[in-house]
């Protein structure tokens, strides 16, 4: 950031305008519920700081939410799901208007944060399970409750969500969009790469100057046109974005409350601390 400051612009619901002045719209996010300490009210000080959408799990569980590493051979098997208090945490996001991220969490998380919602998800880094069977990919039942729920899947490009395997190319990458687009609709697909955090890429896709690349193998099939690129490139996350404030809004506008329930002490037994780790 600091070496592009004239291109940068920080932003809360506006994104479009900070496209249309030349800049680059960066949204604040924490990776992983553990961010926030057990803690609403620390969630809410993240929000005034700046934070827009918080993945519930990174690569271990928290005291209320299971995150993939379950369906892992080897994981960890207590409190399968989104718990009491975790649904709290998700209404809590809907009533600021913070955006709720679920890759990285289990499935069962996700179906019980789908049901647990007002406001649409966001998958920000997760591809197809159904073309690649990691756990931490989208099954295609809860690939139509993402449509319901009006929310989005945004594809990742690490070689093993996308290819389950070492390699993968540009053409892995299109076949997963194609497939979120047939399951979920094309309003409820776009791009997650995550180049920073991923070690992996696909040949041809190194880097964002190569997205020319994979919107080209996207229109040779009929389906596309130009305006689904652009959905697919930010207007689809820019409407999820605005959805989630106008239910924040909403909900203000119903005088709803910040929640102040505590998490109960038995569930933070031994699973206070989440170590990063990268295979």
């Amino acid at each position: 950031m600091a070496a592009h400051q004239g291109l940068s612009g920080f932003c809360d619901i506006n994104i479009t305008a900070v496209f249309k002045k030349g800049k680059i719209a960066s949204l604040i996010a924490i990776e992983g519920g553990h961010g926030i300490s057990n803690s609403l009210g620390t969630l809410r000080m993240m929000y005034e700081l700046g934070v827009r959408y918080l993945t519930l799990t990174h690569t271990c569980d928290t005291p209320w939410a299971t995150s993939s590493v379950i369906e892992t051979k080897g994981g960890s098997t207590s409190h399968p799901g989104l718990s009491d208090f975790g649904k709290k945490v998700v209404q809590e996001m809907n009533r600021l208007g913070m955006m709720v991220d679920l890759s990285h969490v289990s499935t069962q998380t996700m179906r019980d944060t789908l049901a647990a919602t007002q406001a649409p998800i966001i998958f920000s880094h997760s591809s197809a399970r159904a073309l690649c069977d990691n756990p931490r990919n989208v099954p295609d039942d809860v690939l139509r409750q993402v449509k319901h729920n009006r929310g989005i899947v945004m594809v990742s490009f690490y070689a093993d969500h996308v290819s389950c395997a070492d390699r993968a190319n540009v053409t892995h990458v299109a076949k997963h969009i194609n497939h979120i687009r047939e399951i979920a609709g094309i309003d409820h697909v776009g791009i997650g790469a995550d180049f920073d955090g991923i070690n992996k890429t696909p040949v041809g896709l190194e880097d964002v100057s190569k997205y020319p690349a994979l919107l080209a193998e996207l229109l040779r099939d009929p389906r596309w046109t130009v305006a689904d690129l652009r959905k697919l490139v930010g207007e689809n996350i820019i409407r999820v974005f605005s959805e989630v404030e106008r239910v924040r809004d909403d909900l203000m506008t119903k005088g709803v409350e910040p929640i102040e329930e505590e998490i109960h002490p038995e569930y933070l037994r031994g699973k206070t601390n989440c170590t990063y780790f990268f295979d």
